[in-house]
């Protein structure tokens, strides 16, 4: 459990404000790795749309995301942040932030009764517009929060879990503003989903172990974007790569990749490593426990601290101890020790430090483009999930391409005549 958050005169409640020089260091290193974002605040966010705005964020709060919170006041937005998961708090960077005068409630290791004080915290500023991350400001709005939801213009949404339970909202009818679906734009999930897990999650799994990955039989439990990061990555490295799949297109398509496919009571036997990326709950639960050999490492990439079984290991366990930082060690009543990184938690951003800048850099301005538009254009949508327009989109990519001095080709007049015709040319 973390200590409970000092309050700041600044209306912050944080950790420590001594921390901030190292959260300053971290932020700034960011500030010179995030060219798109860069390029798109001058373009975009410097127009006076964000003026005046406030603007609640619930995300994991390191050093990119704070990057985007200070771009947000910097154009003038009024911004309160909150960490989506206490285990991905960086203390120092939420102290840097409340240095330069931002609302934040955050501290690592905070318990659930204080990680929901705390975005109940962030939604006390009254917002307009919502960053959110696995729907967690967007459900206390609709739950416990009703009467501040006329203030609300519109959210977006940065994870499939949190898409998921927005779904659920809108099948239900309950969902009573609308959101961009952030996640799903092109310049999200093809890029931060499959490169950015991939590599972080075997960066925190290797820097967690310190073991090798060449030769181990990795089981990669879902096979969305995020799965297929993570076996990519992991064949990258060298491993034998099973995938676990409930849907029979996304098993196909693993096959058809060249991965094994097996249920996961098979695959429990012969994994030395279980990824889960599911954005679904108990994926691993007791019976694949029982089956699984000594020293199998338990790792989660999913959004919430919920698809590995974690009470279910310890019922199975007769002791369980630090075996090092960021892995726990179950000693299981037959003599064999399973292995869980960071309760079961996050495992890139709360072993390490989450996705690669550059990668961030396009998801952070997929989130900053959509609360752009909503400042601008809410009230032309109704309640309920929205598409990030697709010319935001490509824009995003356009721009990421130019910084990177990579030209397109062009279609001739006559290619584009080609493609807009439906009469026989013969």
């Amino acid at each position: 459990m973390g200590t409970r958050p000092v309050f700041m005169p600044s209306q912050s409640a944080i950790l420590d404000i001594s921390l901030a020089p190292e959260g300053e260091r971290k932020i700034e290193w960011v500030s010179l790795h995030a060219h798109t974002l860069n390029s798109l605040r001058r373009s975009h966010l410097e127009d006076g749309s964000l003026r005046g705005r406030r603007v609640a964020m619930a995300i994991h709060l390191e050093a990119k995301t704070a990057y985007l919170a200070w771009l947000l006041h910097e154009a003038g937005a009024e911004v309160a942040v909150a960490g989506s998961n206490a285990l991905s708090t960086q203390d120092d960077v939420a102290a840097a932030l409340a240095r330069r005068g931002l609302r934040v409630y955050a501290s690592h290791g905070a318990d659930p009764a204080e990680l929901d004080r705390q975005l109940l915290q962030t939604l006390d500023l009254e917002p307009d517009l919502v960053i959110d991350d696995g729907c967690e400001l967007v459900s206390r709005l609709h739950q416990r929060r009703p009467q501040l939801l006329p203030k609300v213009r519109g959210a977006s949404e940065e994870t499939t879990s949190g898409i998921l339970r927005l779904r659920a909202m809108q099948a239900e009818g309950v969902l009573k503003l609308p959101v961009i679906a952030a996640n799903q734009a092109l310049c999200k999930h093809l890029f931060d989903n499959r490169y950015g897990t991939g590599q972080s999650t075997l960066t925190a799994l290797m820097s967690a172990t310190n073991l090798l990955i060449a030769g181990k039989s990795i089981v990669v439990v879902g096979y969305g974007w995020c799965g297929r990061g993570l076996a990519l990555y992991a064949r990258g490295l060298g491993a034998r790569v099973t995938v676990v799949e409930v849907d029979p297109i996304k098993a196909l398509e693993a096959l058809t990749d060249g991965y094994t496919v097996a249920s996961l009571s098979e695959a429990a036997s012969i994994g030395d490593i279980f990824i889960t990326a599911t954005g679904s709950v108990h994926v691993i639960r007791r019976e694949h426990l029982e089956l699984m050999k000594n020293g199998a490492i338990l790792v989660n990439a999913g959004n919430f601290a919920n698809e590995i079984d974690v009470p279910a290991l310890t019922q199975l366990a007769a002791e369980q101890r630090e075996a090092r930082r960021h892995i726990t060690e179950y000693v299981l009543r037959d003599g064999r020790r399973l292995y869980l990184l960071v309760q079961g938690a996050l495992a890139n951003i709360a072993a390490s430090d989450g996705h690669p800048i550059e990668i961030m850099d396009m998801s952070f301005s997929v989130q900053a483009l959509a609360v752009h538009f909503l400042a601008n254009h809410a009230r032309e949508l109704t309640p309920g999930l929205h598409p990030l327009p697709e010319e935001i989109d490509r824009e995003i990519a356009s721009t990421r391409l130019r910084l990177l001095g990579v030209q397109l080709e062009e279609m001739t007049g006559e290619q584009k005549a080609y493609l807009q015709s439906w009469r026989s040319n013969d």
